[in-house]
């Protein structure tokens, strides 16, 4: 094991779409670990949407990212040095830890998994924060019933690939959309969706919902907000609720951009939009990993990740992401 543990840190804090020169690839020394402290030798690591929002010197229901600070991410990793009892020399853990190729950690957070079939970067998708994301916007925040037709917006990503076929297991209609014609092929022919249609291509998005969805939307998982969750908005069902997962087209605006038109809708159709996150219902995530690992098992869930080799290139796979380059889940591997 070398003695050098490379970092990324918070190098500026961005001014509308994230650069290269925000971020700065640093050597530090491997941290040393004291009684109680794991050192986790890091695998993978995932870049989100979320973490443009920690970039900003903003409250939030997570802190922002300090300059001059490594930047933290959910990270895949194997225990190399352990002086906690909970956790022994080769226990793979994932959880919260830094930008680098090494992690000091009490472990307070981190979670043990078991190397099987199941590729370890899947801990960091369809088994991690997305699926479980995936799984409580539809039966809790939205609460789908079988029978309701569902719209998805960034539909071919971590979230929204996991959100489409968890409401076909559920017996639901599913339509969604993605920034692609290979993503929208991804989806009907691959992931099973009903119908789906690339948004950059098919002029009018709320006439192309309207010709996908004749039935209306009863369930809006959005993932992207502004005008195509405006389009989704004017093609819901009386009753209908919105599942405000995240807002990907506002999170690099230097203005704050003005909400939805037509926002009188949600009055006359009696519309639920709840916005919600991850760690909201802990119980539903763990019954989400049960319930998918079985899905998995048996064909029901397909997943497809983009993976970006070498940490020194992971600002690059984060910028990447937020434009749309990805297809499915995007991870880093760092070792």
């Amino acid at each position: 094991m070398t003695d050098i543990n490379q970092q990324i840190i918070l190098n500026s804090r961005p001014d509308g779409w994230p650069a290269p020169e925000n971020f700065k690839l640093i050597e530090a020394k491997i941290p040393k670990i004291g009684d109680g402290e794991i050192l986790v030798r890091n695998l993978y690591m995932s870049v989100d949407p979320y973490m443009r929002a920690r970039m900003n010197d903003a409250k939030s229901y997570v802190p922002p990212f300090q300059i001059g600070k490594v930047l933290e991410a959910g990270v895949v990793g194997e225990v190399v040095k352990s002086r906690n009892s909970k956790f022994k020399e080769g226990d793979v853990v994932v959880g919260m830890l830094g930008w680098e190729n090494y992690s000091k950690s009490d472990g307070a957070d981190l979670l043990t998994v078991e190397r099987g079939p199941v590729p370890l970067s899947y801990y960091l998708g369809i088994l991690g924060m997305p699926g479980m994301t995936a799984y409580a916007g539809l039966v809790d925040v939205a609460n789908l019933q079988e029978g309701e037709t569902v719209f998805v917006s960034a539909a071919s990503g971590a979230v929204g690939s996991v959100v489409g076929q968890i409401a076909k297991i559920m017996g639901c209609e599913v339509v969604g959309c993605a920034g692609s014609d290979d993503k929208v092929d991804f989806l009907i022919n691959e992931l099973g969706f009903d119908r789906a249609f690339n948004y950059k291509t098919c002029g009018s998005i709320p006439k192309k919902i309207a010709e996908l969805c004749p039935k209306g939307i009863d369930v809006n998982f959005e993932n992207v907000g502004g005008k195509i969750m405006e389009a989704a908005l004017w093609n819901m069902n009386d009753f209908g609720r919105i599942a405000l997962c995240g807002m990907i087209s506002n999170y690099n605006d230097t203005d704050m951009a003005p909400g939805p038109r037509g926002m009188g809708i949600i009055i006359q159709r009696r519309l639920k939009i709840q916005g919600f996150i991850v760690f909201d219902n802990p119980k539903l995530n763990m019954e989400f990993v049960r319930k998918a690992a079985v899905w998995l098992e048996e064909g029901k869930l397909k997943y497809r990740e983009t993976v970006t080799e070498g940490l020194e290139n992971a600002p690059s796979a984060f910028i990447g992401m937020l434009k749309g380059e990805n297809f499915g889940k995007q991870i880093v591997k760092i070792a």
